[in-house]
């Protein structure tokens, strides 16, 4: 836990510093350059591995090899080379149209203990790989990247990342940019695998993990394939949208589908429903949502295509005091106040666009001076980076964005956060009568 002083020290340099403006010195990058890498390893060897957590006290490791008969086996243990415990998982590949992937392995691993470091082998062949658990309870620390890609700049997000611990990474969103092009699945499996493969990544789906084409494919066939995430642990019967734990259950995270259906007859919102009931905000303080297409935004890019999703599930947000909500698609990074309805509500979630991975498409420039929302928008840049939220306790949490600039990463906004399950006056009078009553309807 942290001492005293040192937290009301950092709240207090927070305070100064937290509405620091864009530095209208700095000039936006291009866009980076494709970075495409092929396999050099023999067929039995596992590639493009990447974990993603399953519980408190699983992990799932993920991996693709190109002979088709590898076993689905994960060996693994605390000390380099000695492998105490072994798990089997299941197996799974997909073609697409006249593509056919490789053999794609799932393998859940445990009970692990929490904060600790395994070493590992797939499939008993090629290298041993090394993952954290993340810690039973807080701190926590995620790093936060939307709209990733495989661009140099992408490598540079991710080099900046890895320059200082985290515990866990949250994508909300876009993440090969493959569109169609099966191989640059491959090539972002093989880009992301040295830091993938050594901390859970947890992700939700964007608008270019969609890849339908007509009737003959169906959506989000190379995503779903690839990139399990823990949708049956959670109640979901889609891996497009899940929830899991972290932290003892002092956090709860959910993920949401953009590109699903989200009405009220929708799976997904009878899902989220029953999910929310399911919080305990005196054991669980934090609550935090991800989605891909944002619900604010005063960028001139994707304007209003998040709308549609908010007039469904944003007064169920708001009654379960969700204390952020963090999307992508745009390429370029908002911070928002907290909000309720469009206007300014000390009891809604803070609202947070991190579209800028790296992509290839490059920066959202644009945005409006004009926008009826400009008021509720606290900072705003369209530069690459990525963010870090840090949650100290079960009332306060850090949040920073870094730029990237040049072969630094500059901490360019950073605000305190208090949760609401901490303030008083949300419990009872910060819930309009409208969204608390349809979601106890709902429950």
């Amino acid at each position: 836990m942290a001492k005293p002083w040192l937290l009301a020290l950092s709240i207090i340099t927070s305070l100064l510093f937290s509405s620091v403006s864009p530095d209208f010195n700095y000039v936006r990058p291009p866009p980076g350059k494709i970075i495409t890498l092929k396999s050099n390893k023999p067929e039995s060897h596992p590639q493009q591995v990447h974990v993603s957590a399953v519980g408190n006290e699983y992990m799932r490791v993920s991996w693709i090899t190109d002979d088709k008969h590898a076993p689905s086996v994960v060996d693994y243990g605390k000390v380099t080379g000695k492998y105490e415990w072994s798990a089997t998982g299941e197996q799974t590949k997909y073609h697409y149209f006249f593509y056919s992937s490789g053999l794609i392995h799932h393998v859940k691993v445990g009970p692990l203990e929490p904060n600790t470091i395994y070493f590992y082998r797939c499939g008993k062949a090629g290298d041993e790989y090394t993952f954290k658990t993340s810690p039973a309870t807080l701190p926590i620390e995620f790093a936060v990247i939307g709209d990733l890609g495989q661009t140099e700049w992408t490598a540079s997000t991710l080099a900046h990342v890895d320059s200082s611990n985290y515990d866990m990474l949250l994508l909300p969103g876009d993440l090969s940019y493959a569109d169609t092009q099966q191989t640059l699945w491959d090539s972002f499996g093989r880009f992301v695998e040295k830091y993938a493969s050594k901390r859970p990544w947890m992700v939700t789906e964007g608008n270019h993990e969609v890849e339908s084409f007509l009737f003959f494919i169906e959506p989000f066939k190379a995503y779903n394939a690839r990139w399990l995430m823990p949708y049956e642990e959670s109640g979901s019967t889609s891996n497009l949208y899940y929830s899991f734990d972290v932290a003892g259950g002092s956090v709860h995270v959910i993920m949401l589908g953009s590109y699903t259906d989200f009405d009220s007859n929708s799976d997904q919102y009878k899902w989220l429903v029953s999910d929310l009931k399911k919080v305990n905000r005196e054991r669980t303080p934090w609550l935090i949502v991800l989605l891909h297409a944002p619900w604010y935004n005063t960028n001139s890019a994707h304007q209003g295509e998040g709308e549609s999703m908010r007039q469904s599930l944003e007064s169920l947000l708001y009654a379960a005091h969700v204390d952020l909500v963090f999307a992508g698609h745009v390429h370029a990074y908002e911070r928002f106040t907290r909000i309720y309805d469009n206007k300014a509500d000390p009891c809604g979630p803070m609202y947070i666009t991190i579209g800028d991975g790296g992509n290839r498409e490059g920066l959202a420039l644009d945005f409006e001076e004009d926008h009826k929302s400009v008021s509720l928008s606290m900072f705003r840049e369209a530069s690459f980076g990525h963010g870090r939220l840090k949650v100290l306790n079960g009332t306060h949490a850090h949040w920073s964005w870094h730029r990237n600039q040049d072969s630094d990463s500059s901490v360019a906004d950073e605000i305190w956060i208090e949760s609401l399950s901490s303030v008083d006056a949300c419990k009872t009078s910060g819930k309009s009568s409208s969204s608390s009553s349809s979601l106890n309807d709902e429950l």
